[in-house]
């Protein structure tokens, strides 16, 4: 009994463990964004991660991502998402989470992705961020969307 009672607190800690680790590599992530930090925010990122982007056009490569990031980042300020709140889900070496955030310019938005343990380190593999559209509007937006693929 004495074993069993061990072996559920150590897994207990080790979700727990876990868990800290993920939100500390995502809180990281938004610090490393919003005071342009470079380096570090892409050092987050899988060798091979694909980054989302709000626009249609915006489906990128790490490499790519690095591309379009590069001048944003340059004047020591890139982009400033507020966390509001974070769920996570998944077993063993890959997680995948969801997040709420706030952007002064976009509003409410929401991150999803995939994280993987690499070497005893987590790393994003995927991260796609969309903008969050209250269902009273969604259809003015969708018809403003239209409008501008149409130009």
């Amino acid at each position: 009994m004495k074993k069993i009672l061990l072996m559920i607190l150590f897994i207990s800690s080790q979700t727990v463990w876990t868990q800290e680790k993920i939100d500390a590599l995502l809180d990281g992530l938004h610090q490393d964004a919003h005071e342009g930090n470079f380096e570090t925010y892409f050092d987050r990122y899988t060798s091979d991660a694909i980054f989302l982007g709000t626009d249609k056009t915006e489906r990128w490569t790490i490499e790519e991502f690095k591309a379009y990031a590069k001048p944003a980042f340059a004047d020591g300020h890139g982009w400033t998402y507020t966390v509001v709140e974070r769920n996570w889900e998944g077993e063993g070496d890959t997680k995948w989470f969801d997040e709420i955030l706030f952007n002064e310019k976009l509003g409410h938005c929401r991150g999803t992705g995939v994280v993987e343990l690499i070497s005893g380190e987590w790393k994003i593999a995927h991260y796609a961020l969309t903008m969050l559209v209250p269902n009273e509007i969604a259809a003015k937006i969708g018809l403003q969307t239209q409008a501008a693929d149409e130009n």
